[in-house]
């Protein structure tokens, strides 16, 4: 199993459908020159961009946060913004700008981006596994006492794509993963 570099990615998602929408080069200014966080082709690696609508993490019902049974009023919809506020010591969720198809042979890992670590963000996403299709649910993880702000469009978290030496024998697909083909921001599913 091989990291793969810029040319295998640009070729994956301008020839496979791999990326869309795909930035083969990597951003850091907007078309009229503003300073972004750097979203695109980088040399082992894509980095994704940020949604627009965010789930922010609100404490207001005071209830237990429970996987197999959760509270979508745990969350306060923030809806097509340029940035979100995440509250201290809290967590938002939202979902990249681009949709991804992992070929059979691929299983992509996120990182987060060093501009957010260095702020006390961190980004949390579960690995992309062979023959997922959708928008990845991303989230925002706030451990600073401090509100902290997220900007949408811009550059949030590194996918790497790693090559099998030989395909998986049962995919995402083949069996049916509740996540497959989410759009949005995704809450969680038993």
């Amino acid at each position: 199993m091989s990291i793969m570099p810029d040319h295998w990615i640009r070729d994956m998602a301008l020839n496979h459908r791999m990326i869309d929408p795909f930035e083969p080069n990597q951003i850091k200014r907007s078309g009229t020159g503003e300073k972004l966080i750097s979203f695109g082709t980088s040399s082992y690696g894509y980095d994704v961009r940020c949604g627009r609508n965010f789930k922010v993490f609100t404490n207001i019902n005071s209830t237990i946060v429970d996987p197999k049974a959760f509270d979508s009023d745990s969350f306060q919809d923030v809806i097509d913004v340029d940035s979100c506020i995440i509250p201290p010591n809290s967590f938002a969720l939202a979902s990249t700008v681009e949709t991804f198809d992992i070929p059979k042979s691929v299983l992509a890992i996120c990182v987060g981006k060093s501009t957010y670590a260095r702020c006390g963000i961190i980004v949390n996403v579960t690995p992309l596994e062979p023959e997922w299709v959708g928008q990845v649910t991303l989230e925002f993880s706030n451990t600073t006492t401090l509100p902290a702000k997220i900007y949408a469009g811009e550059g949030v978290a590194q996918l790497l794509f790693f090559e099998a030496d030989e395909p998986c024998e049962t995919t995402y697909r083949d069996r049916n993963g509740k996540y497959q083909h989410q759009r949005g921001v995704t809450l969680p599913k038993t």
